[in-house]
């Protein structure tokens, strides 16, 4: 994370990196006079992610006047599945955000992704580190460009906790069981949830299994999907003895998870629950809802608590780099020069800017001034052993099985030992 100096990078230059690499002979998305069209998939819906989306595409189509963009912003919880349908169809975007883990690893198997490991500049390996590149690489070649580090933890309001008499955050789970007793003595619901999603309830389970299992058995599982260790089962009890003490907001499993300001966090960002477990693009997203849409004042955060007896390192953190794939039909040249573009200094500030998130380019982390996002960095850049959230990990239908699994025990129609069954009969399909 040490900042490095970036040498810039003129337009010029850029159209000489473009014309150079034309020489390939990749014509895929090139007109008769060499104008060149692109696709381009996110999901920044709403606010100022969105528009920082349209302007850092107006302004890269400004310096490369022989390329257009086309945006297309999709809805989160609808991406994965209209990116998948796209890409065994044949008709993929070109430029498209990427999760990593398990659903890159099949894309790259079936041929889907562009290596870009030879496109990537030196000007952008001066700013992002090469362990940034770690969560897109799959046998030495990258397959996608890192643009935010956003680790999870639990977001909560100063304010609320104050109301409550809390003056400390929780570090173990003793201290936030005792948190969430306060909260509730002072009539406030404790973490808000967003069940309906599914994929933030199995944040408990990813977080308690980190907590319980050790590192090796997490990264063993990502490649040969063995779920026969009994920290599985424990971490499906641990959640299960958690949510028995109901900790979660009334409706928690009708609650969707970022849509709107009955969504769980839009009860953070309304002061409507005191806290949220959620990955580091929260404070981008509480800031669309609060009443001013503007980020909330008293916004802090802290790293999931560590248990007794685990396996697993303390400090260790789920979350990882969020990046940007070309497809493998993507005009080469025209595509990796505009995963460099999102990759400069400038333009990494002003996505911190627009999403209230960690940039990865390790000079515009400088500019980063909220003590939460600090102590965010802090506990990544500390952190003894790093995962991606298990259904990236996993892959698609694992980590599908796994989330519904999680719900459904939630909802009274599971046990610990049929999240652990879900994940393995899904496991064994996958083979």
């Amino acid at each position: 994370m040490r900042a490095r100096k970036l040498l810039a990078v003129s337009v010029a230059l850029t159209m000489g990196v473009l014309g150079t690499a034309a020489c390939g002979g990749d014509d895929e998305g090139r007109s008769s006079d060499g104008k060149v069209t692109m696709s381009f998939w996110h999901n920044a819906t709403t606010g100022p992610g969105k528009a920082f989306w349209e302007k850092t595409v107006a302004d890269f189509e400004a310096a490369n006047s022989n390329v257009k963009i086309e945006i297309q912003s999709i809805q989160n919880e609808d991406l994965d599945g209209k990116l998948q349908t796209a890409l065994n169809s044949g008709d993929a975007p070109d430029v498209f955000m990427q999760r990593g883990g398990g659903k890159m690893a099949a894309m790259v198997k079936a041929g889907q992704l562009l290596d870009i490991t030879g496109s990537i500049t030196d000007e952008t390996k001066k700013v992002i580190s090469e362990g940034s590149f770690t969560a897109q690489t799959i046998d030495g070649k990258v397959y996608a460009m890192p643009v935010a580090v956003l680790p999870g933890g639990f977001f909560y309001s100063k304010d609320l906790f104050a109301k409550a008499g809390i003056t400390q955050p929780p570090a173990t789970l003793a201290d936030l069981q005792a948190a969430i007793g306060k909260l509730k003595a002072a009539n406030i619901q404790p973490i808000a949830l967003g069940a309906k999603d599914a994929w933030p309830a199995a944040f408990y389970y990813y977080f308690f299994a980190l907590r319980e299992c050790s590192s090796e058995t997490i990264t063993q599982a990502g490649q040969t999907m063995n779920f026969d260790d009994p920290c599985w089962l424990k971490a499906g009890q641990d959640v299960q003895n958690f949510a028995a003490t109901q900790p979660f907001n009334n409706g928690f499993l009708t609650t969707s998870a970022q849509q709107g300001a009955g969504s769980s966090a839009g009860l953070l960002a309304n002061h409507k629950a005191a806290m949220e477990l959620m990955g580091a693009w929260n404070p981008g997203v509480i800031a669309s809802l609060t009443p001013d849409e503007k980020p909330l004042p008293d916004l802090d955060w802290f790293p999931f608590p560590s248990i007794e007896g685990g396996a697993g390192q303390p400090g260790a953190i789920l979350g990882g780099v969020d990046g940007y794939s070309c497809s493998a039909q993507a005009p080469k040249a025209e595509c990796t020069a505009f995963l460099n573009y999102m990759a400069r200094t400038d333009v990494q500030k002003a996505y911190y800017e627009a999403f209230n998130a960690p940039p990865v380019n390790s000079e515009a982390q400088a500019a980063v001034e909220e003590p939460h996002l600090k102590s965010i960095l802090a506990a990544y850049s500390q952190a003894p052993f790093v995962s991606q959230w298990l259904d990236t990990v996993y892959g698609q239908n694992v980590g599908n099985a796994l989330n519904t699994a999680v719900v459904n025990m939630l909802a009274g129609k599971g046990d610990p030992q049929s999240i652990v069954d879900a994940v393995k009969t899904a496991a064994k399909r996958a083979q």
